[in-house]
């Protein structure tokens, strides 16, 4: 994925009765040129697998499609060791990993797992330090001590493998804003997109603090996650009431998404169903065959 390109994925669950689907699901994916899948990190669940196993596995089990926590739950995963499993996998797969990163959401079921509540400012201040560290931790070069307010590494050898893209579920302006200063894409919440008020406020925090920063904020892609059905014939509106996307025929996606990407910027969508769970077989076929390529094209032209 060069860092220009419009990225294509789809979401999908990591539920253990689910391992079969996501088997077929991912490796159809990856022959029809996906760019990245999506797994949820949520791993006071018992009945889920473990994001990063899954993301190994089935990076083992693939070619050429990226994998992508969405998001990692940073509180239960300390950013050292993430360091080291997102640098790792980047080498076994040769470098088709994406670093999705939370803040941590649901912080009654994240204590559970015995890991000590954080006030929302400190979480976000948490997650910033845990992004900074963990590109410092990669890329080779000379030990690194870090002494931040959450995280201390003292003459810490970095993995001489390059950092993943990081892509960030950030919601709050404060999480916005480090976003702007230290990621390199942002995925909106609450499946909001280009036309959605919480877009159009969010944005622009995040591009006042890449250019604060001295960063390009051209450089931060949003990667919209999309649920929607395709049908076989035209819907009469492709949007409810409240403006949000219903979905349509493959000309319709192909009309929206390449007006998405020339007219707001975006940069990646990620297919979700209608019930924002995992696309089945039929509909991920469809994404991948006929409408992905279709917008690729229309977007090169």
């Amino acid at each position: 994925m060069s860092a220009h390109d419009v990225v294509f994925g789809f979401g999908a669950h990591s539920d253990l009765d689910d391992i079969p689907q996501l088997l077929r699901m991912t490796r159809q994916a990856d022959r029809d040129g996906l760019d990245v899948f999506s797994l949820s990190d949520h791993p006071y669940i018992g009945g889920r697998v473990d994001a990063y196993a899954a993301l190994g596995f089935i990076l083992g089990r693939t070619e050429r499609i990226a994998g992508l926590a969405n998001v990692t739950n940073l509180p239960t995963r300390p950013a050292p060791m993430l360091a080291r499993t997102v640098t790792s996998l980047s080498a076994l797969s040769g470098g088709r990993i994406v670093l999705g990163m939370g803040a941590g959401g649901l912080w009654n079921r994240i204590t559970d797992m015995g890991v000590p509540q954080l006030t929302p400012g400190d979480a976000v201040d948490a997650f910033e330090e845990a992004i900074v560290l963990v590109k410092r931790l990669s890329g080779g070069g000379p030990a690194v001590t870090f002494q931040g307010r959450h995280y201390q590494v003292h003459q810490i050898e970095p993995a001489p493998v390059a950092a993943p893209p990081v892509w960030t579920g950030s919601v709050g302006r404060k999480s916005l804003a480090a976003t702007g200063r230290v990621a390199d894409g942002w995925i909106p919440g609450h499946a909001a997109d280009w036309l959605s008020d919480r877009y159009r406020k969010s944005r622009p925090i995040i591009d006042e603090a890449a250019a604060s920063a001295g960063r390009d904020p051209g450089e931060i892609r949003t990667v919209f996650n999309f649920p929607g059905n395709i049908t076989d014939r035209p819907l009469p509106a492709t949007r409810d009431r409240d403006g949000r996307w219903l979905g349509g025929s493959v000309d319709q996606w192909v009309e929206e998404l390449t007006g998405a990407v020339l007219e707001h910027g975006a940069s990646g969508f990620t297919l979700f169903s209608a019930g924002h769970g995992a696309p089945d077989l039929t509909t991920l076929a469809r994404w991948a065959r006929e409408i992905v390529p279709s917008v690729r094209e229309a977007v090169a032209k």
